[in-house]
């Protein structure tokens, strides 16, 4: 009993501090602390200010926080929050918690719930909130003022009016808050601002092509209307950004050949931490055996010319890292729309000159070191010098060409099956590049060392 008291003093004692904080200073003072903490300084902290900080985006574990909160609090904050936020929270919750919590919620924010559950969270209708403003076209800007003004929640941005037809109420129209309040107070809705269709998304596009249409025609927010054109609800810019964060924060652990982190860094388990990176290690672990037959299968080559193997890591690397130069730059393109599947033709015609024009510099820079340390005596590559040279550099135009080939191939072959081209990670290139860069080596030295090292 001492202890509880004292742990509610203590959350008392925090939340008084916090009570002038900003919202995202609120957020991260609670991520700060364990989740059971977190609830009791959240229950104390004045319901306004805890219902803004349980919308922020940046507060991590917001369902782990809600399963520890009195089912009444939790319930009052879930019915406050944004729609968008709340099924977030929803989602994270346990099974227990939601049949704890599900029975107490209101019939409408219930049916809110069920509705914007349906939709994945990768979709536009996964991430949408159905509180937004909209108006029959028949209204006058001031009357749709007097709507913002008499119904609008304090600390829920208005973007625009979403303008609907009276009869059938299909989006026809959007009015930006700006239009709104510039314009004649008896003009109609639709006759505020240009006349043109409405920028809209499906509930089930995917958000990262959302983020791309907002971002393309500069809104602040996207209308999610269904198959007949009724508006369901908006996606917002801010959660565009977190999105979007999320997606890049997954491409760039898939990138390197880890699999998506579900939490920050510092928050992960050491046993998680080891699952999210072991199958990818043992994946390419098992790949780069085939670098061990490869170099098997020349073992004659190097028993008679040991001074090849000095290079091995040299040429190896350079493909790898050419492959995961262009492997890169073909899936940004990808995400951003820049290339698509029937550009591939176009790409491998751009990359080939690249390859050979990257390969004959860095050939060159190989064949001045290895002339430049047998002139100036550092290392004695033997009579034959001037021909590994030459091995070395042609070696590298090859590996470095095909490493850039194969690197901007990959992520269309993965799209094109159906796979994240993130997939393709520079981890995954290297090793092939690594296998395929050994039998382009050897197969140079073959040619121009045959009769001589060969």
């Amino acid at each position: 009993m001492a202890d509880s008291q004292t742990e509610h003093h203590e959350a008392v004692d925090v939340a008084r501090t916090l009570q002038t904080a900003h919202d995202a200073d609120v957020a991260e003072a609670l991520n700060a602390i364990d989740h059971a903490a977190a609830a009791r300084v959240l229950a104390a902290l004045p319901f306004d200010l805890a219902v803004r900080a349980v919308n922020q985006p940046e507060l991590d574990h917001r369902a782990h926080i809600f399963e520890h909160l009195p089912t009444d609090k939790a319930v009052a904050l879930m019915t406050a929050m944004s729609a968008d936020q709340r099924t977030e929270v929803f989602r994270g919750l346990s099974d227990r918690a939601r049949a704890r919590l599900l029975p107490t919620i209101d019939a409408s924010t219930q049916a809110s719930l069920q509705s914007l559950l349906s939709y994945p969270p990768n979709t536009a209708g996964g991430i949408m909130t159905t509180e937004h403003v909209e108006a029959p076209s028949t209204w006058t800007v001031e009357r749709a003022l007097a709507q913002i003004r008499g119904s609008g929640h304090p600390h829920r941005p208005v973007y625009a009016v979403y303008v609907l037809d009276p009869v059938n109420r299909r989006l026809i129209h959007v009015v930006t808050l700006r239009e709104l309040v510039m314009a004649d107070p008896t003009l109609t809705l639709l006759e505020v601002g240009d006349r043109r269709a409405p920028v809209t998304v499906s509930p089930w596009t995917d958000r990262e092509e959302a983020a791309r249409l907002i971002a393309k025609y500069d809104l602040l927010a996207a209308p999610v209307v269904d198959e007949g054109g009724h508006l369901l609800g908006i996606v917002t810019v801010d959660d565009m950004i977190d999105a979007i964060v999320k997606e890049q924060t997954e491409d760039l652990h898939k990138l390197g050949g880890v699999e998506a982190l579900d939490e920050p860094y510092t928050k992960i388990g050491f046993g998680t931490m080891i699952r999210k990176r072991a199958g990818w290690l043992c994946a390419l672990f098992l790949s780069e055996m085939l670098t061990a037959t490869a170099m098997q299968y020349f073992e004659g080559e190097l028993s008679r010319a040991v001074v090849l193997t000095l290079f091995i890591p040299l040429v190896m690397s350079s493909g790898g890292n050419s492959g995961s130069q262009a492997t890169s730059l073909i899936i940004r393109a990808l995400a951003l729309r820049e290339v698509s599947l029937r550009d591939w033709w176009r790409i491998a015609v751009r990359e080939i000159p690249a390859g050979v024009a990257l390969g004959s510099i860095l050939g060159a820079i190989g064949m001045v070191r290895i002339s430049s340390w047998q002139m100036l005596g550092f290392y004695d590559y033997g009579p034959h010098w001037p021909l590994v040279a030459l091995t070395v550099g042609a070696a590298l135009v090859g590996v470095v060409m095909f490493g850039s080939l194969a690197g901007s191939m990959l992520p269309f072959i993965l799209r094109r099956v159906g796979f994240d081209p993130a997939s393709a990670s520079a981890p995954f290139v290297a090793t092939l590049v690594d296998v395929t860069g050994l039998v382009i080596y050897f197969t140079v030295a073959f040619f121009i060392l045959r009769g001589t090292l060969l």
